[in-house]
């Protein structure tokens, strides 16, 4: 009798990743089975537009997302899912999606395991896009490259803009948790919840769940590890350029309740249910620039004793996080220096003037902090260090103290991406690795780079140099590539970057004495870190500020 017990479970265990009647692969999820596809060569199974939640549709707005229902047959998972609600902010970015819409919770699996027996490595990847824009369907997050590392690679769509942070006081007393917003931390949450129950029917191993992400999807790491909702749900992350502890910070639920209310009257919606009313589009439209909510600025994270029972920095610097091994860093030119300098010259005298009106009160520090003789390059730093870079660094500083002794790796991303392909024309370069033509002023335009942009090292990182044919790679990029991608594959199976051929790199001390940085570039290799001072000037500043 047991071994014909164990002979089911066996059987039913292969047949968790097999092949249709057509050669497809199938999958059997807890809500169903799916039919994928297979690469050319038959070596990745990809499954696309699997629904992790029901769609946040209807009464279903602004809640939390509820378990997707089940399902009977054989449910096709060849096409991507719609992208979320947003608007073309970065002209550039290239999407994969069918179309757009508010029903748009679904992610996207690239396995190489033939069976559900194998137990591989999992990475979650967080798209960016400021929370505004963006979808787990862009090819530079594509999850193939990481499968042929041996990685089961996922890719997340979330809510966006209003749709993913609308707090009101209706919202909030509806609520069995008494908070609102924060949709988008819980729709992150969920996809993490369904790849827990979920993914061993695509060779994964639940306990081997790395959680990653850039720019609004790094933030929404250090989320991820501050919500209690979250425990217990991976085992490692990585972050590519910033954090709540400075970039995006949530604010108090008073005060994000008065920015929808005023949302609310700015679009003439009575009450809840007028709001709930509206169509997805009417909506969209009204937070477009010039529309009638357009004037209540961003939604921001909520701080709603829930979700984030406290600020995310207080629960770091209590050690109240996810323990879990940490990979983060960021760009050398995270933003221009004429975020710094706005119209004044790039000279002596004219970063004086930028500091202060920066910093009328602490303007001499900042200069001793941050004076060279390059003013452009001294404007760029604190450009970067405000935007996002400090913030990265923050967090890495506070879990290598707090992080109950998981090891935490940081890295300075360096390498410049290299002139555009001559058919590129009179095309400018944009700020999410594709190019912006003509008048399209969707899409800022940024100046030309002095070093290693925002977002420019993704397809660095994920293996996807060849998906991104704007950019004329050359050998040293896809040496920079390959160092990167072994570098975060390692992480992602072993908690540790380190690996054959590669350049040492240390982890971060408890105490902040000694550190050395990985400095990701052609040649690649652990560096003494030298911009701590800098970064405590900027925490100190910071801590007087709240």
């Amino acid at each position: 009798m047991w071994v014909m017990r164990l002979f089911i479970l066996v059987s039913a265990a292969t047949l968790c990743v097999s092949a249709a009647n057509n050669g497809n692969p199938i999958a059997k999820t807890a809500n169903g089975t799916l039919e994928g596809t297979l690469t050319a060569d038959s070596a990745i199974r990809v499954f696309r537009g699997i629904p992790f939640a029901q769609p946040p549709v209807g009464q279903l707005r602004w809640k939390a997302p509820q378990p997707p229902a089940n399902w009977s047959g054989v449910r096709p998972a060849a096409k991507f899912g719609p992208r979320c609600m947003q608007h073309a902010l970065f002209g550039d970015m290239n999407f994969r999606s069918d179309g757009m819409s508010e029903d748009c919770l679904y992610l996207n699996v690239w396995t190489p395991a033939k069976s559900a027996r194998e137990k591989l490595p999992v990475l979650v990847y967080f798209f960016g896009g400021g929370f505004m824009a963006g979808d787990g369907s862009e090819p530079r997050y594509d999850g193939e490259s990481m499968a042929r590392k041996g990685i089961v690679a996922i890719t997340v769509s979330y809510r966006l803009g209003v749709y993913g942070f609308l707090a009101h006081p209706e919202l909030t007393q509806e609520s069995p948790n008494r908070a609102s917003g924060n949709y988008t931390v819980m729709d992150h949450t969920a996809a993490l919840q369904w790849v827990q129950k979920n993914i061993a029917a695509f060779g994964g191993d639940p306990k081997r769940v790395t959680i990653a992400g850039e720019s609004a999807g790094s933030i929404a790491v250090s989320a991820q590890m501050a919500t209690p909702l979250a425990k217990g749900l991976f085992a490692g992350a990585i972050g590519e350029s910033g954090s709540l502890l400075g970039a995006l910070p949530p604010v108090p639920l008073a005060e994000a309740e008065k920015m929808g209310v005023r949302f609310a009257e700015a679009v003439k919606a009575p009450n809840l249910a007028a709001l709930r009313a509206m169509t997805a589009e009417q909506i969209q439209e009204a937070t477009k620039a010039g529309g009638a909510g357009a004037g209540v600025g961003r939604f921001s994270m909520t701080i709603d004793g829930y979700v984030l029972p406290e600020a995310p920095v207080a629960i770091f610097a209590a050690g109240k996080q996810a323990h879990v091994p940490l990979l983060a860093g960021w760009n050398s030119e995270e933003m221009n220096a004429r975020a710094v300098l706005g119209r004044d010259e790039p000279t002596p005298e004219g970063f004086a003037k930028a500091l202060a009106r920066l910093y009328p009160a602490n303007a001499a520090e900042v200069l001793k902090a941050y004076e060279s003789a390059d003013v452009l390059q001294s404007a760029t730093d604190l450009a970067s260090d405000r935007f996002i870079s400090y913030s990265t660094w923050k967090w890495t500083d506070v879990a290598a103290r707090t992080g109950g002794g998981k090891p935490v790796y940081r890295y300075y991303y360096s390498r410049p991406r290299p002139a555009m392909r001559p058919e590129m024309g009179n095309a400018t370069a944009g700020l999410a690795g594709g190019v912006v033509r003509g008048n399209n002023a969707s899409a800022p335009r940024p100046p030309a780079p002095r070093g290693a942009v925002h977002s420019a090292e993704i397809e660095y990182a994920m293996g996807n140099l060849s998906g991104n044919t704007v950019y004329a790679w050359t050998d040293d990029d896809r040496t920079v590539s390959a160092t990167m991608q072994e570098y975060f594959a390692n992480f992602i199976k072993h908690g540790n970057p380190n690996g054959k051929g590669l350049p040492e790199w240390p982890a971060l001390s408890v105490d902040g004495s000694g550190n050395k940085v990985m400095r990701i570039d052609v040649k690649s290799g652990a560096e003494p870190e030298t911009t701590r001072a800098r970064y405590l000037l900027l925490d100190r500043l910071a801590g007087a500020a709240r």
